[in-house]
């Protein structure tokens, strides 16, 4: 057989053979006198059987230990090895799945953060959080999601529990409306305006207690830089001084 006919028993293309003679997977044959390779039937025995592993989900790494005379893995092995290797897609995607038909849901009742898909937790939190037309919600949503998003798991579960309690607290929902006014009211004032300070610990006093990492964090931090960056001077003060009084807090 030449390569065009081993390719069209097999059901492969002739790109896909010579890809794997290039791997080793599949032995190059002898030309004949006219330049031809000259393909044997075990050669298409070795090409149908690398199509079978690899539908199977097999790597071609994976495939090359099942072929070699000494292989380093017997095919028990290999199957087994991705058995469970798709058991954990299969896992990963129920949860996914189930995340969808949450958001669904929610979309459905007009309950859908516009910042999602974020975690469960933090659209709890964001559907309680007052917004409106403030311009210090929409920037504290977009750092929560952030945060939500680029946080460890050990993290995001530290802020779950801070967190909890100032969901359960009515009286908190009314303090976040007014610190978010005080900040937004600094918009266009100087970062030495006596409002700066009153918003700042406003501000301190809404924060839960829990929130905060163990250790201090730094104020050089990119993050906090553009953050900072991102707030009028006033108001990228009265944060500073936030964060001041909070460490002051800790320590």
């Amino acid at each position: 057989m030449r390569i065009g006919e081993l390719a069209a028993a097999v059901g492969v293309t002739t790109r896909t053979v010579r890809h794997y003679h290039h791997l080793g997977l599949l032995p190059e044959p002898e030309r004949l006198s006219n330049g031809y390779r000259h393909y044997t039937l075990r050669h298409a025995v070795v090409l149908a059987r690398i199509r079978r592993l690899t539908e199977l989900g097999l790597g071609l790494a994976e495939v090359r230990d099942v072929l070699a005379d000494d292989a380093g893995k017997d095919l028990v092995e290999v199957l087994t090895e991705l058995d469970e290797d798709l058991a954990r897609q299969e896992a990963g995607i129920r949860e996914r799945r189930q995340r969808l038909r949450e958001l669904l849901a929610a979309g459905a009742t007009g309950g859908l953060p516009a910042e999602s898909p974020v975690s469960p937790w933090l659209a709890d939190l964001l559907g309680a959080l007052p917004g409106g037309d403030s311009p210090m919600a929409a920037k504290d949503r977009e750092v929560l999601a952030l945060i939500d998003t680029g946080a460890p798991p050990e993290e995001r579960e530290r802020m779950t529990s801070a967190l909890r309690g100032f969901l359960d607290d009515p009286d908190a929902m009314a303090r976040t409306h007014e610190v978010y006014a005080l900040v937004d009211a600094l918009a266009d004032a100087e970062p030495d305006d006596p409002r700066v300070a009153e918003a700042a610990r406003a501000l301190a006093a809404c924060v839960p207690r829990g929130l905060l990492p163990a250790e201090p964090p730094d104020t050089d931090h990119a993050v906090l830089r553009a953050l900072y960056a991102d707030f009028a001077p006033a108001q990228a003060e009265a944060i500073r001084r936030t964060l001041k009084i909070l460490t002051e807090e800790g320590s």
